[in-house]
C-alpha cells in the first residue's frame, strides 16, 4: 500500500478550539482525515498487541502549541509512521489497522451505518443489486454478492471487487481493487459519475481456470469476463480465431470457448491506458499490460493487435530485483497538469550480473505496482502450498477502540468485521439468473457500457522525501524500493 500524508487542514471543533487534521492518501487517492491523537491511539493499541519493538517511531505529544515548522515536522513524522506500518506485513493486515482506516473513512464522510442497495456489475454490464450496510467492508460485500449468485465458498476469493470507469469511447478502465479497509459504498460514491464496482477474477495463473470451470457459476463468471475482454480488443486475436469464438459463443459452448480463449495472447492480463516509458527509448509512447507473471511493454501504434509486433519488451516478475513509485507533484504556475502523476521504476536482470532500471510514467503506476506485488504474492502462496481464504475464516476474537475526532471512543471487535447474515439480498428487477447458475443478458443502466508462515509479504516502501524540482514538477522520490521476494538470479544461458 502506498500511504502518504501530503497535506493538512485546520478545523474548529464544537467548543471553538482549533486543531489540525491530517489528510491520509492511500494508493494516490484521498481516504480520510484524522487528528494526531487518533493516530496516537492507534499506535498505543498496536503497541499493546505487538510490542513497542515491532513498531516504527511515533512522534511524542507536545504540551505547548506547535509552530508552523513543528507542525510540518509532525506531519512528516506521522507520514513516515503510517508508511512503515504499511510496510509491515503483520501490522498492515491486522484487524486493528484495517478497522481504524475503515472507521476513519466513515467518520470523515459523516456516514451513518444503515441498510442500502449497492449495485455490483460484471464486466459485460450485468447488474446485481445487493442489500448491504453503508459501512460494510469490501470482503463482506464480496461474500454477499457471491452468496447471492450461488458461487461456492471455495471459489469466492478467486474473485474480488474492483472499481472501474466507463470511458466516453466505450472502453473500460480498471481503476483499482477495493481493499478491506474501505467501504465499497463510500468509495464508489466518492468517485461517482462513470465509476462502478465490478466483480472480476482475482488471480494471475490461467491454470486456476481449469478447477473453477468445474463449477457452473464460476465458469459463467470467467466466460462473461473473457467475452467482454475479447469484445474490447484486450486480447490479441486474428480474424480466424475471432470467428471461431463467435461461433462457440452462438452455440453456448462455454467450456470450449474458455479453452480456446486461454490460448490467446494477453488472456488474463490487465491492460493499462497509453503512457510513456524510457524503454525502448526515452519518451517512448507505449502500451503496458500485466499478467502471466510478467509486465509487457510495446510501442503504441494503435490497438493492441496492431502494437503486438512493435518494438518493446517482456519483463518477467521473477527477474525484477525491486521497484519503486515516484510521486510527481505539479509545481507549474498555472496549476495545469502537464503529465502523469506517478512513475513506476523497476530494476530488471537483463543478463548475469547486469541490472537495468526501466521507468514508466502513468497515472496508473500505483495500480501497476500493486499488480506486480499481487503476482509475487501468488507465486509465494503456490510455492508454500497455502490455500486461499474462504468465507467464515476469522481471526481470534479480539476487541479494540476507535478514538473519534471529538474524543469519544467506539468499541469494535473482530465479530463486527465478519460477514453479517442479518440482511437479505435481492437481484435487481432487471437482472436474471437461471436456476442452473447461468449469467443471462445484462441489465442496461444509465452510465454503464455494454461492453505468519514462511511467506514474506511484499510491501511497497514509499517515502515522500528528497524533493527536487524538474520541469515544473516536484518529484517526491521513493528512497526504499520494493524488494522482490520472488526474484530469481539467472545465468546468461537462461536469457
Amino acid at each position: 500500500m502506498h500511504f502518504s500524508i501530503p497535506e493538512t487542514e485546520d478545523f474548529t471543533d464544537e467548543s471553538g478550539s482549533s486543531y489540525t487534521g491530517y489528510h491520509i492518501y492511500i494508493n494516490g487517492k484521498f481516504h480520510c482525515t484524522v487528528r494526531y491523537r487518533q493516530l496516537h491511539n492507534l499506535h498505543d493499541q498496536l503497541k499493546k498487541e505487538y510490542g513497542a519493538s515491532a513498531l516504527p517511531y511515533f512522534p511524542p505529544k507536545k504540551f505547548l502549541p506547535l509552530s508552523a515548522n513543528q507542525l510540518e515536522e509532525r506531519r512528516s513524522l506521522l507520514e513516515k509512521f503510517i508508511q512503515k506500518v504499511g510496510q509491515h506485513p503483520d501490522l498492515v493486515s491486522s484487524e486493528i489497522v484495517n478497522s481504524f482506516l475503515l472507521s476513519a473513512q466513515v467518520e470523515t464522510c459523516s456516514e451513518k451505518s444503515q441498510e442500502c442497495t449497492l449495485d455490483i456489475f460484471l464486466m459485460n454490464g450485468y447488474q446485481i443489486s445487493v442489500s448491504v450496510l453503508t459501512t460494510e467492508r469490501s470482503h463482506q460485500v464480496l461474500e454477499k454478492v457471491c452468496r447471492q449468485i450461488s458461487l461456492p465458498d471455495a471459489y469466492v476469493y478467486y474473485f474480488y471487487l474492483f472499481l472501474v470507469r466507463d470511458e466516453d469511447n466505450g472502453n473500460i478502465t480498471i481503476i483499482r481493487k477495493l481493499q478491506d479497509f474501505e467501504s465499497p459504498f463510500i468509495s464508489q460514491r466518492s468517485l461517482g459519475g462513470a465509476h462502478k464496482i465490478v466483480l472480476r477474477k482475482n488471480y494471475w495463473d490461467p491454470a486456476y481456470d481449469i478447477e473453477l470451470a468445474t463449477d457452473r457459476v464460476a465458469l459463467n463468471l470467467l466466460y462473461v469476463q473473457a467475452v467482454t475482454e475479447v469484445d474490447c480488443g484486450w486480447l490479441l486475436c486474428n480474424e480466424e480465431a475471432r470467428q471461431n469464438l463467435v461461433s462457440l459463443q452462438a452455440k453456448g459452448s462455454k467450456r470450449q470457448y474458455m479453452k480456446n480463449v486461454r490460448l490467446l495472447k494477453y488472456y488474463g492480463y490487465i491492460q493499462f491506458q497509453p503512457c510513456v516509458a524510457d524503454f525502448p527509448f526515452p519518451g517512448a509512447p507505449v502500451l503496458v499490460s500485466i499478467g502471466n507473471y510478467e509486465l509487457n511493454i510495446r510501442l503504441q501504434t494503435g490497438s493492441i493487435s496492431s502494437s503486438a509486433s512493435s518494438g518493446g519488451g517482456i519483463f518477467k516478475v521473477t527477474r525484477m530485483r525491486c521497484w519503486r513509485i515516484t510521486t510527481l507533484h505539479d509545481n507549474s504556475e498555472n496549476g495545469n497538469k502537464s503529465g502523469p502523476d506517478f512513475e513506476l521504476s523497476f530494476e530488471y536482470l537483463v543478463a548475469k550480473d547486469k541490472l537495468m532500471w526501466i521507468t514508466i510514467s502513468s497515472e496508473q503506476a500505483i495500480l501497476m505496482s500493486i499488480c506486480l506485488q499481487s503476482m509475487v504474492d501468488e507465486l509465494l502462496l503456490k510455492k508454500n502450498g497455502i490455500k486461499r481464504k474462504m468465507p467464515g475464516d476469522v481471526s481470534q476474537k479480539q476487541s479494540w477502540s476507535y478514538l473519534k475526532r471529538d474524543g469519544s471512543s467506539q468499541v469494535l471487535s473482530s465479530s463486527q468485521s465478519s460477514s453479517s447474515d442479518g440482511f437479505s439480498s435481492s437481484m435487481s428487477s432487471g437482472s436474471q439468473s437461471g436456476s442452473n447458475g447461468e449469467i443471462l443478458s445484462p441489465t442496461r443502466t444509465e452510465g454503464t457500457s455494454s461492453a505468519s508462515s514462511s511467506i514474506k509479504r511484499l510491501s511497497e516502501k514509499f517515502s515522500n522525501v528528497n524533493l527536487k524540482s524538474t520541469a515544473g514538477k516536484i518529484h517526491s522520490s521513493s528512497t526504499s524500493p520494493v524488494e522482490n521476494d520472488a526474484f530469481d538470479g539467472i545465468g546468461d544461458d537462461d536469457l
